[in-house]
């Protein structure tokens, strides 16, 4: 049901990422100072899958990094499993907008590097990699180069190359924006497919509000910046498991739709009158 207050873990469990009241900023030219985020809030439970949306410039990504332990707040604590967050967050794997295969490797290697690095012998990290990219269609592709592979069969490569590591918080950044509107559906129901297999916690940033309904538990609002904040935490009460293209044809998506719109369309017209958003 459409919520407007920030849902808070049980006080008796701990969640898998809480951000305490955070603030982030930025140093200008001239001096100046940028206020991205300003007393942030947000947990986000073992197991739960939330998306967050809000204008262009909102700070999404930035709570991402925060996350993830690129960006240390200026104030209010990251905490991951209950534990201060110093440093890179290695319970964490990233998923960017833009590919990170390396084009000098092929799909297999590409996935089997990061175990490699981890220790993982070759032969063992070769046959984990295969297994994986069998999973998501891809078993014929081991030996191709990302030249070689379409934006669909890339964005899986890369998918895989972070799920391989068994991260227990997965970030996602606007992941799927490049593809097609058809390769983009198709990533989304892989995505649930394999997410309900082994519920990690997912933060999932888009500015796909359609997306966003159908793959999370919970949606929550940025409000436009400078010093964005949380003003809106929609809980996704769709049945389990879900077609996320059929899902959208429903009467209940449509009224949750409507729901978080009225109150997303404010934020974003405010930043087009700033001028954030083009």
């Amino acid at each position: 049901m459409a919520q407007t207050a920030v849902v808070a873990a049980p006080s008796h469990v701990t969640p898998a990422v809480r951000l305490d009241t955070i603030d982030i900023g930025f140093p200008e030219r001239g001096g100046g100072y940028y206020r991205a985020v300003d007393g942030v809030s947000l947990d986000v439970a073992e197991g739960e899958f939330v998306a967050i949306v809000g204008p262009t410039g909102c700070g999404k990504s930035t709570l991402l990094n925060a996350t993830a332990g690129l960006l240390k707040p200026a104030a209010g604590t990251v905490l991951i499993g209950g534990t201060p967050l110093a440093g890179l967050n290695r319970d964490a794997g990233y998923l960017f907008q833009a590919d990170a295969l390396m084009p000098w490797k092929t799909a297999i290697e590409n996935v089997a590097v990061g175990l490699e690095v981890r220790g993982v012998r070759s032969a063992e990290a070769r046959e984990r990699a295969t297994r994986w990219l069998a999973r998501v269609g891809l078993k014929a592709f081991l030996d191709r180069y990302p030249h070689q592979l379409s934006g669909g069969q890339r964005k899986r490569v890369a998918l895989v190359q972070v799920l391989i590591l068994d991260p227990k918080i997965l970030l996602m950044d606007e992941p799927f924006g490049p593809l097609d509107a058809q390769t983009r559906a198709l990533m989304c129901e892989l995505l649930l497919k394999l997410w309900s297999e082994d519920r990690k916690a997912v933060m999932f940033v888009t500015h796909d509000l359609e997306e966003a309904i159908a793959l999370a538990d919970r949606v929550i609002i940025m409000s436009a910046g400078p010093g964005a904040s949380i003003i809106g935490d929609h809980r996704v009460d769709l049945e389990r498991p879900r077609d996320p293209a059929e899902i959208r044809h429903s009467p209940e998506f449509g009224r949750i739709y409507k729901a978080i719109w009225q109150e997303l369309k404010t934020e974003v017209i405010k930043a087009y009158e700033q001028g954030d958003q083009g």
